[in-house]
């Protein structure tokens, strides 16, 4: 009997009618195994994975294939996305054993759950020296069988050497300016001038990165650190990794030049991205920045956001082409003749020079994926953007690809600072409502009454399982720049709830280390930790982060102390491996500034001068800057007490390193006070 029917996940759904006899992870998986004396296999995916649906449709819909599986294994099936957990843990196995990762995961475990034999696609018939499936299913079973000492041995190594993998903590003191110059250095070399980006294919949306050489330029002036940031951000918007009819970007391009993508589009991505060009925006007034920062916020409000107000997890890379099958960017990419229907002969071959459609194709079959190839000539703006509608609205028309309807907490607190940030500096008053209603939602569904997060909800429907370091450190993250843009103060309050949990029960108390998850969590052949970036912050600096943002609000000793060691691996990692710790080396960029604690007050919030105050500090470049805005005499937040009023006019406050420069009521000392 298949197990998936009643659970949350989308990407276990997608399994629900397998003939498989899959588990969820859970106790009764491994005691059914220990039952019958036989091994786990572990398959770990997520639902916009292109291979995870391949393997599935070869090889778990294959009757002979899932009936040798119940026979001889108990199988357990698991969303990377709902248990980040299980998967960092085995997956520092498989990478340890065999050199390299990804999904679809497939480990093979004692019913004590330790794994002896890893792989990750598996084909149904040999290829290219791989093994097909079901060779690897006899060959395994044989030597569950036949070699059971030698398979419970090699677990039990795998299981010690794991427990013996410890960070190099470095030490307790923050990153200096010769470490952050060191990490500048290292990313100068790996940069890539013609292409923008860092290292070669597949290539990657550097976001974290990206905020670090924004804040290294904003506090030092480093004109070669924007000029990276500036450039790499110029060429994924111009490449088919950016959608360039609806906005928002796919998971990386396989290709060094942003061209041809893996279509998947993920919130974390979009998120971060988003917040990245607004950020963009405001250091350079980049108006190509403001209009992907603008597009890509309405791109997750239009296509990701949920019916209860929280944002979907993704959108799958394939697509139906219209022939029945799914197909890898059926839904985005175009040939001229397709182009030559919608368009007629003459805007067919405008919006051909204009996009980058060949009749070779830059894809497959003679298909191309839309870019802005650099060429010269102008174009008019006008008939552009008519031509950009009419292939939208037929593109709407194509089946569109499957969402991954799943609520994930971390990946809305990204999006929750993107679109209050984004919202607030553009005067668009509906994206910062959005924004609150994702927070709400958390509020509402996610969080306990001992303010304990659940990682996933689903059709308004909590998860089973408990939230991860990185959930508790994004929905901090979301909730502190919510509440710099609205100047409601309960968004701080929350905020502080969710970061007393980081240090209580996450941080090591003897080294200032941080888990992924908490003390008091499932036990797990090892606890996993990783301070380092994968395609989101890591829990670790993101929680780094969040501490001294509250620190800075409040004033509170224990965050900043919390927050500074935390970096204590960022001065070890990041002179060296700066493309892998790139928010770490954001936080301590924002250690060095202060940040600078900003009090707006005024009659009310309504108040024009406070408006114009409020704007501007949001707008201020300083690294991590801290915003709090209110009436005078409000409590709402600590920055606001004992901030009079000069001369009856809104007045800006700017503190840091526990000096106060002088009150001003003028925008242009403010913007000043605040420009990095």
């Amino acid at each position: 009997m298949n197990r998936l029917a009643g659970v949350t996940s989308p990407y276990l759904l997608q399994h629900a009618d397998n003939p498989v006899d899959w588990w969820p992870w859970g106790p009764g998986a491994f005691e059914e195994a220990k039952r019958r004396d036989v091994p786990v296999l572990l398959s770990v995916g997520y639902s916009a994975c292109h291979w995870c649906h391949v393997m599935a449709h070869e090889s778990f819909e294959d009757r002979e294939t899932a009936e040798y599986l119940n026979a001889h294994y108990v199988s357990v099936k698991v969303d990377r996305e709902e248990r980040p957990d299980v998967d960092a843990v085995y997956m520092e196995a498989v990478q340890a054993a065999t050199g390299h990762g990804g999904w679809p995961m497939t480990v093979f475990l004692t019913p004590e759950a330790e794994p002896f034999y890893f792989g990750t696609y598996f084909p149904p018939a040999p290829r290219q020296g791989m093994p097909s499936f079901r060779q690897v299913l006899q060959g395994v079973h044989q030597a569950w069988r036949e070699r059971r000492d030698e398979v419970t041995e090699v677990a039990g190594k795998i299981v010690r050497d794991l427990a013996g993998r410890e960070i190099s903590y470095g030490d307790d003191q923050v990153p200096g300016e010769p470490e952050l110059a060191q990490a500048l250095l290292a990313l100068t070399r790996d940069y890539d001038p013609q292409r923008g980006g860092f290292g070669g294919a597949p290539k990657f949306p550097p976001s974290m990165v990206l905020e670090f050489l924004l804040r290294h330029h904003a506090r030092t002036g480093a004109e070669g650190a924007l000029q990276m940031a500036r450039d790499t951000c110029e060429r994924m918007a111009r490449g088919g990794i950016y959608d360039q009819l609806g906005g928002g970007f796919a998971r990386y391009s396989v290709d060094r030049d942003w061209v041809v993508p893996h279509f998947e589009k993920m919130l974390y991505d979009n998120a971060l991205l988003c917040r990245v060009y607004a950020h963009l925006w405001r250091s350079t007034g980049s108006e190509p920045a403001r209009r992907v920062a603008l597009e890509t916020a309405d791109f997750m409000v239009r296509e990701l956001r949920t019916a209860e107000g929280g944002f979907a997890s993704a959108l799958d890379a394939d697509s139906d082409d219209g022939t029945g099958r799914h197909v890898e960017g059926a839904y985005y990419v175009w040939t001229p003749e397709q182009l030559r229907e919608v368009l007629g002969e003459r805007d067919a071959e405008l919006a051909a020079q204009y996009f980058g459609v060949t009749e070779e194709g830059t894809f497959e079959h003679g298909q191309s994926v839309l870019q802005l190839p650099d060429q010269e000539g102008l174009f008019e703006a006008e008939r552009v953007a008519s031509i950009r509608e009419r292939l939208l609205e037929k593109r709407s028309g194509r089946p569109a690809p499957g969402r991954d309807d799943k609520v994930v907490a971390a990946w809305n607190g990204l999006a929750i600072a993107a679109l209050a940030e984004t919202g607030a500096y553009f005067g668009r008053p509906d994206l910062v409502e959005a924004a609150v209603a994702a927070a709400d939602l958390l509020v509402r569904l996610h969080l306990d009454e001992q303010a304990r997060l659940t990682r996933t909800s689903k059709d308004g429907h909590a998860g089973a399982n408990a939230g991860v370091l990185e959930d508790y450190a994004d929905v901090a993250e979301g909730f502190l720049a919510l509440a710099s843009v609205t100047g409601e103060g309960v968004w701080l309050e929350f905020a502080g709830f969710l970061l007393d949990h980081v240090v209580a029960r996450f941080t090591d108390p003897e080294s200032g280390a941080l888990y992924d998850t908490a003390a008091d969590a499932e036990r797990l052949i090892r606890r996993p930790q990783d301070p380092t970036d994968n395609a989101a912050p890591s829990g670790w600096t993101a929680a780094a982060g969040a501490l001294l943002s509250y620190a800075a609000h409040t004033g509170s000793e224990p965050h900043r102390t919390a927050a500074e060691r935390a970096l204590g691996v960022v001065k070890a990692l990041g002179p060296r491996v700066p493309r892998f710790i790139g928010w770490g080396l954001a936080v301590a960029e924002a250690v060095l500034d202060g940040p600078r604690e900003v009090a707006i007050v005024g009659p009310d919030l309504g108040h024009d001068g406070t408006k114009d105050l409020h704007r501007t500090a949001l707008l201020g470049t300083a690294p991590g800057a801290v915003v709090a805005s209110g009436a005078a005499g409000s409590e709402e937040f600590p920055l606001l007490r004992d901030r009079p009023l000069v001369g009856g006019e809104p007045t800006a406050y700017v503190c840091r390193h526990f000096t106060c420069d002088a009150p001003t009521t003028e925008v242009e000392r403010l913007r000043a006070a605040l420009s990095g």
